[in-house]
């Protein structure tokens, strides 16, 4: 069955759904009260759905919820996600009953414990995704409340929102598609929109970096939203491991072929859902394009990234606001000690985890890339300018390597480092700028 039937399917079951309910509950079609606000009516249909048997009925009311939802505000949405997590919670005798159940009886009470304990917000989560287009509005639902933290109240309807969408994107689900120059125009536009690292401009400025033989485009799709990426990456086709972003992105370079290439530098990543966030997929996407360009062009022999520090000048303005203030006046001047606080950043810099506080270094080296090398001037654009005093880093992902360096990790905080970085380390501990011999 096509999707257009698939869709029309499901209306029409809400439609059904709906009639059934204006024959037994007219009551439920009579105009609301004038006392009853937006957001009593939310939670009226969130009790009903839970409590409905009807699949045909379920959808309708799935579906009515949804639209009310879109209608409401700012306001009332919190208001709704505060009430699910304190009125919609598991039911407190009967899990205090498993519980001593499971103590007396041990793991073959496990099943009744594990249902006792589901609070009844995540089976309207689920019952939600039966109305047409309910993924898609469950993943912008928790947009909306990944905005709302720090509102106190609101942290238990995100948890259980977020359990449910890392089962339904995990990477069974996902497909990966090839975005080219040919691709619908609809799906071209949502490139242009989501690019999150290096703005596109225009069409011609997204043509260069799809249409050329030396450039790809790759992004994972779900199957309950088909037309819209997920993620996608950007790839050059080089002959070198790329030092700036200018160079690479450059409207006059000449597309290299494909037998000539040995490097490909996966140069910007965008998550295009940020209801999704913290739902990591991003480093199968990057293995599974590395391993199906390794089969497509057996001369590469590398596979890097041309990075951005997006944290870096606020970390060094925290540490060093006189540097900082300098590099932003004459970066060149500050050349080695910014460099020297470059690798302290990624090195030293860690969070309450143990991990770098850089985010894309934690993506990176998580995947179990290496740290390879530092860019002066990698970026000149304002933004990198401003995010950075310039530089972009590669982090270069070794195929046999990765699940060894991935390990040491996840399990030790251990960051792998390539020879231009310890060649860098060793001239700035011979100048006057001094590093600790460890990093060496």
């Amino acid at each position: 069955m096509d999707r257009t039937s698939l869709t029309e399917l499901l209306q029409g079951f809400s439609r059904q759904g709906r009639e059934l309910l204006r024959k037994h509950l007219p009551f439920a079609f009579e105009p609301a009260a004038p006392a009853l606000s937006r957001v009593d009516a939310l939670c009226g249909m969130a009790r009903d759905l839970i409590s409905n048997r009807g699949e045909a009925s379920g959808v309708a009311i799935a579906t009515d919820l949804l639209r009310s939802y879109d209608a409401a505000d700012k306001d009332e949405r919190a208001e709704f996600f505060l009430a699910l997590s304190r009125d919609f919670n598991p039911d407190r005798t009967t899990l205090d009953a498993a519980w001593a159940k499971f103590q007396a009886e041990g793991w073959a009470a496990h099943p009744a414990l594990a249902s006792a304990i589901e609070a009844p917000r995540q089976e309207l989560f689920r019952r939600l995704n039966l109305a047409p287009g309910g993924t898609a509005a469950l993943v912008r639902m928790r947009e909306d409340l990944l905005g709302m933290r720090g509102q106190p109240g609101v942290a238990l309807a995100e948890a259980d929102l977020a359990h449910l969408l890392q089962s339904w994107f995990n990477r069974g689900f996902l497909s990966m598609r090839a975005i080219s120059w040919s691709s619908p125009a609809s799906l071209l536009e949502r490139v242009i929109r989501y690019e999150a690292v290096h703005d596109i401009r225009d069409w011609t400025d997204l043509r260069s970096r799809l249409d050329p033989p030396d450039r790809r485009c790759y992004a994972f799709f779900h199957p309950a939203i088909p037309d819209d990426p997920l993620i996608f990456v950007e790839v050059a086709l080089t002959r070198e491991v790329p030092g700036s972003i200018q160079a690479l992105l450059a409207p006059d370079r000449v597309p290299l072929a494909n037998a000539d290439a040995t490097t490909a530098v996966f140069y910007s990543i965008s998550n295009c859902q940020p209801g999704l966030r913290g739902i990591s997929f991003g480093h199968f996407l990057i293995k599974q394009v590395a391993t199906d360009l390794k089969r497509e062009i057996p001369t590469l022999e590398r596979f890097v990234t041309l990075s951005p520090i997006p944290g870096f000048m606020g970390w060094l303005r925290d540490r060093d606001a006189e540097l900082a203030g300098q590099a932003g006046a004459d970066a060149e001047a500050q050349r080695g000690q910014l460099l020297a606080q470059a690798v302290r950043y990624f090195l030293d810099a860690k969070n309450g985890e143990g991990r770098p506080i850089d985010p894309v270094a934690r993506f990176h080296l998580g995947n179990g890339a290496r740290l390879e090398r530092l860019n002066w001037m990698g970026d000149t654009s304002p933004k990198g300018l401003r995010q950075s005093a310039g530089m972009m880093v590669n982090y270069l992902y070794d195929l046999p390597a990765i699940e060894e360096l991935h390990e040491r990790f996840a399990n030790h905080g251990s960051i792998a480092t390539g020879k231009p970085i310890r060649q860098l380390i060793s001239s700035l501990n011979a100048g006057d700028t001094k590093l600790m011999e460890r990093h060496g």
